[in-house]
């Protein structure tokens, strides 16, 4: 009866109509009947739900359909409308379903969604789960959940469409659920997301690879744009139900994002970079990091320390040295939704000279000793990803905006005396490769950084309300902008900007000197001294993990100290001396500085890199030492007798043969 399909449409509404409070009645009386255990049984509900379904497809309004309100029709006209009846007696079906019963009363919808083809265009299929997310007691809505991820698996040979249907059924689910308790479902839903966002990449690539060879250019493409529908709903789906959740699930969340990006040179399970190519890659990458945008944003933690862990920041600033803008911006922005707490971020829009920086009304607390015990562990490693996120030829006007910010939010969360002397430094590091160019940087990323420079020290000048730094800043700025506007960011990053063919180093008065800086900040609270001492860069094997050739041969191990104790005879002669040698001679703080950095580097790469790379890399300084060697000394090698022996080394002098210089014993593993 619930299925007439009687010619008199009058005739057919009535039998509809007589059919559904028929199942109305058999739904009522499973509550004080034998019945009830039988009802719920799949031979049952495969009758009851289907035709429930069918009259609601003929519902005018399904926006109105699935409201957590009463149902879409009281009175009269909802009595004699089979759409209404039928959906108002499926609410109650599901009101009274319990734990055990929800496979049976999901699985019958999901069947009938298919059979009807309502996954594309979807409308039907969004009212009908809000329904069952509103009608369900809460405490079962994983197990809908559930239900839904495991249809989506058993689709995934389907056509785009009707997989981005069922992605966006899933986040209307998710997005009722998380407004209670999701259970255990959590990293769950973000597992079978992740999936089908690497089988969509796969579709997708492979639709391309085989576009110059099919005869229908516009068909193969239709189908790349419908799994960017896929995909886009994927990460819709993935930063909503991330956003709402709280932020102790919503931390490990992130985390579990973070572990599925693909980074170069780490192992990466379940996103495999060596199937999917490089153009697979990055398109992943792009996508995972769009999400954990949405995921964090909005996201407060008490102490950086829990919001930024060592398993989250690493990867994360390894993707921060990828030779790509794109990448290089997504990073950038999630760093600020997780550093910036107070909400500043909208008021440092845009990368400018701030004139007043208190009329923004920035707001600020006092760090916190966990903040600082952050920035002692983390610092170097922040100001060295904005140093090297500088130089990148491919930068743009929105990098060095974000780059402008990331310091700004530095200054106002994590700063104290010793941060702002260390910003100080980042900046005249900044101004000094611009200056110096050994990177042979083209001049508009040059002047893009000294108005990256420029832009920071004036708003910081102002936040630490320091009137002779300020001061200072000033001077240099109100000259800049009579005589080499190019350096400042209002002129450089417009359109058409005119450049200079080259930056004069000689004319000081443009440019920010550090002995006035240090001369403004002398007094109680700010260590000046150490302002004397150049930011370098840390050289860490994060950059074996981002195909940076500049970066990988720089890498050194403690052969490199080993081999650098023989120079050739005329290297030293040829050295030059000048002040700046003799200076870095007498300034003693600044080489123990440095010595003590180079021993913990060179610990830290023993520690962390593969044991094949160190052996290779040994191996061939072992080469360039053994070349040294014989240029001073005949040297002869001679082979253990066994696998438990020595090498033995004996070497004599080249213009007395007879004389034996030394002889040395040690074990086969020493030589590499």
């Amino acid at each position: 009866m619930c299925h007439s399909t009687h010619e008199d449409p009058e005739t057919r509404t009535r039998i509809r109509v007589a059919g559904i409070k028929g199942l109305q009645g058999v739904v009522r009386k499973t509550v004080n009947d034998e019945l009830q255990a039988i009802i719920w049984e799949p031979q049952h509900m495969e009758k009851l739900i289907p035709s429930m379904l069918f009259n609601m497809q003929d519902a005018e309004d399904l926006d109105r359909a699935g409201h957590p309100s009463t149902p879409s029709g009281t009175g009269q006209d909802g009595e004699e409308n089979p759409a209404v009846l039928a959906e108002n007696c499926f609410r109650e079906l599901l009101g009274r379903a319990a734990y055990g019963n929800m496979k049976n009363a999901v699985r019958p919808v999901l069947v009938h969604l298919d059979h009807h083809h309502l996954w594309d265009p979807n409308e039907f299929a969004v009212s009908c789960f809000r329904i069952i997310m509103y009608s369900i007691q809460a405490q079962h809505s994983h197990h809908v959940i559930q239900q839904v991820l495991n249809h989506l698996d058993a689709n995934n040979k389907s056509t785009p469409r009707v997989r981005a249907g069922i992605v966006q059924v899933l986040l209307e689910t998710v997005a009722i659920a998380a407004k209670g308790s999701v259970g255990p479902t959590v990293l769950e839903v973000f597992n079978t997301l992740l999936k089908h966002l690497r089988m969509s990449v796969d579709f997708e690539l492979g639709e391309s690879s085989r576009r110059n060879s099919s005869s229908s250019v516009s068909s193969v493409r239709g189908r790349e744009s419908d799994e960017r529908i896929v995909q886009n709903a994927i990460i819709q789906t993935i930063g909503f139900f991330g956003g709402n959740l709280p932020d102790y699930q919503r931390a490990e969340v992130m985390m579990f994002i973070m572990g599925k990006v693909p980074v170069y040179g780490t192992p990466c399970h379940t996103l495999d970079t060596v199937k999917i190519g490089h153009q697979g890659t990055k398109r992943i990458q792009t996508m995972l990091l769009s999400s954990l945008i949405m995921v964090t944003s909005g996201f407060k933690s008490k102490s950086m320390s829990a919001a930024l862990p060592p398993p989250f920041l690493d990867p994360l600033f390894s993707i921060s040295l990828m030779e790509d803008s794109e990448l290089r911006q997504l990073v950038l922005e999630i760093l600020h939704n997780i550093i910036d707490r107070h909400d500043n971020r909208a008021k440092l829009r845009g990368i400018r000279i701030i004139p007043n920086v208190a009329a923004l009304k920035i707001k600020r607390e006092k760090i916190s000793k966990q903040d600082v015990a952050f920035m002692k562990k983390h610092g170097q490693q922040l100001y060295r990803h904005v140093y090297l996120g500088c130089k990148e030829e491919d930068n743009v006007h929105k990098n060095f905006e974000l780059l402008f910010t990331t310091l700004a939010i530095l200054t106002i969360e994590l700063a104290n005396e010793e941060v702002v002397v260390d910003l100080i430094r980042l900046s005249i590091a900044l101004q000094d490769m611009a200056l110096n160019n050994e990177e042979n940087m083209p001049m508009s990323i040059r002047c893009g950084i000294m108005a990256l420079v420029a832009a920071y020290l004036n708003f910081l000048s102002q936040m630490i309300a320091n009137p002779p730094f300020c001061q200072h800043v000033s001077k240099v700025i109100e000259l800049r902008s009579m005589d080499a506007p190019y350096l400042l960011p209002e002129h450089i990053f417009r359109d058409k900007c005119s450049l200079p063919d080259s930056l004069d180093k000689d004319d000081r008065q443009l440019y920010f000197q550090t002995a006035d800086m240090a001369e403004c900040l002398a007094g109680p609270g700010y260590n000046v001294e150490r302002l004397s001492i150049p930011y370098i860069p840390q050289v860490t094997d994060e950059d074996r993990l981002t195909r940076r050739k500049s970066f990988v041969d720089t890498i050194s191990l403690q052969v490199d100290m080993l081999s650098s104790s023989l120079p050739d005879r005329q290297s030293e002669l040829a050295e030059e001396i000048t002040f700046e040698t003799l200076k870095k001679a007498i300034d003693t703080t600044g080489l123990e500085e440095q010595e003590r950095e180079k021993r913990r580097q060179v610990m830290e790469k023993f520690q962390k890199a593969p044991f094949e790379e160190i052996a290779a890399h040994c191996e061939s300084k072992a080469n360039m030492l053994h070349d040294r060697l014989a240029q001073i000394f005949e040297l002869t090698i001679r082979p253990p007798p066994s696998p438990s022996g020595v090498v033995s080394i004996s070497a004599g002098h080249t213009q007395h043969p007879s004389v034996p210089v030394y002889e040395m014993k040690f074990p086969d593993l020493c030589v590499y």
